[in-house]
Order: structure tokens, then sequence, then C-alpha cells
């Protein structure tokens, strides 16, 4: 018996790095989960390691920046898999490494429709099918509060999901729907990025360093079980919050 058996989950960017680790994490919990991204061949990739795990999962090829095409595959998944009951809106993009004065309006966009913007359309859209006992889970960061130059519509957009899930959870509480945010580090050639493409010998001493627990976090055991926890029974009485899963390199709340 897994904690989560019966539960259908909705992971936006799941095609990989922490969104394919949530998936995997949730899924040999017994979630369903349906695989959401704009790669369909990295979605499918996660899909295939769900199955070599023995769980199920779906891949939805979708552009989150569109919100007929947010609200058409939500109403698909629930149509396919008999609802939603969890919803991790994991996905973002981000231009980098610009100084806020050079920032064109497609670098400010990017940012904010694929995180905040894109994180309101799927939570409308599931709302319906959460009500009774919903889990929904937001993705924060670190750099709101390390304010990394040339980072600046990615760090607005991370604040903005912040304040979206703090709003939610007073609105929804009644509702029986949770919703809360992870703060997580983990190295994946994406997340490299945002330290500038720093070589093994830099993240150690740049990044791990500030840390309380010296090293990178794990997709799928330290922030896919993080996820579980915040989806299972144990955190039914919690909303509103932010578990900080980064060794201790920022305490964020």
């Amino acid at each position: 018996m897994g904690l989560l058996d019966g539960r259908v989950a909705i992971v936006t960017g799941a095609a990989g790095g922490v969104g394919r680790g949530i998936t995997l994490a949730l899924a040999k919990e017994g979630a369903r989960v349906a695989v959401v991204d704009i790669n369909r061949e990295g979605a499918e990739e996660t899909v295939a390691l769900v199955a070599k795990e023995g769980g199920v999962a779906g891949a939805v090829a979708c552009d989150i920046r569109d919100s007929a095409q947010v609200d058409a595959a939500v109403a698909r998944v629930a149509d396919e898999f008999g609802g939603v009951h969890i919803l991790v809106n994991n996905a973002i993009a981000a231009n980098i490494n610009i100084p806020l004065d050079k920032l064109t309006d497609e670098d400010i966009a990017l940012s904010l429709d694929t995180g905040p913007k894109a994180s309101l359309y799927f939570m409308r859209a599931c709302f319906p099918h959460l009500k009774g006992d919903g889990r929904v889970i937001n993705l924060r960061s670190a750099s709101e509060v390390q304010g990394i130059p040339g980072m600046a519509p990615y760090i607005a957009a991370k604040g903005a999901v912040a304040a979206l899930t703090r709003a939610a959870a007073r609105e929804w509480g009644k509702q029986g729907i949770t919703v809360n945010c992870i703060a997580p580090l983990v190295y994946t050639p994406a997340a490299n990025q945002h330290f500038g493409g720093l070589t093994e010998e830099q993240l150690q001493s740049f990044v791990l360093r500030g840390l309380s627990i010296p090293r990178f976090g794990e997709a799928e055991q330290d922030i896919g079980r993080t996820a579980v926890f915040l989806c299972g029974p144990d955190a039914a009485y919690i909303t509103g919050c932010t578990l900080s899963v980064d060794g201790g390199g920022s305490f964020m709340s």
C-alpha cells in the first residue's frame, strides 16, 4: 500500500530535473501522474522511467503560457485518470545572466508567463477537482532572498508564486485544499546556469560552503519525498508554508 494510492497528480515541467524526481516519488507511493511539459520527448522518457519502477504515468504536451491549453490539459487528465487530487507547479523558464537594464520585454514575459501566470492557470483549472481533499505544491527559490544579479525576472516570478501560494492557502483552506511551497536546491545543468555555468570546483566553494548540510539535494529522494509528505495524510494540517529543502542554505519561511 502506498501513501498516495488512488490519487491523481499533475506535475508540470516534469520532462527532467526536479519535476521528474517529484513524479517518480509520487508514482512510487501509488499516485497516477500526468507528466505535463512542452517537451514531449522528455515527458515520455519520464513516463518510461515511472513504468520501469512499476508506476503509472502519462505524458501531456502543453504550452503552459496558454490558458486554453492548460484548461484542455487539466480536463484531459481529469477525464482519462478519473480526477485531479494533486497539483505540482514546478515548471518555469528564464533567460538569465542579463542585467536588469538590458532586459527585453520577451525576457520579462518568459519568466512571468511560465511562473506565476501558468501556476495560476493550473490552480484555477484544477480547483473544481481539488475541492474536498486536494493538495497544491508550488516551487519557490532561495534566489528570492539572495537577490542574485542577472536573474531579476526569475526572482520576481518566484516571489509572485510565493504570494500566490499564501493567498490561495487563505482562500482554499475551507474547501479542504492545502497550498504549500518547496524551495529546493538540486544540481542539474539547468540549475548550474543560475550560477553562471560554474565548474565542479567552483560549485563546491561557491554553493556548498554556504550550506549547513554541504551537498546538493537529490531530485527524487530529497525533493520528491518532501512532495510526498506534503501530499500525504501527515501534512493535512499544513498550509501556506514553505519547506526549504536546500541543506540549510536559505532558512526561507
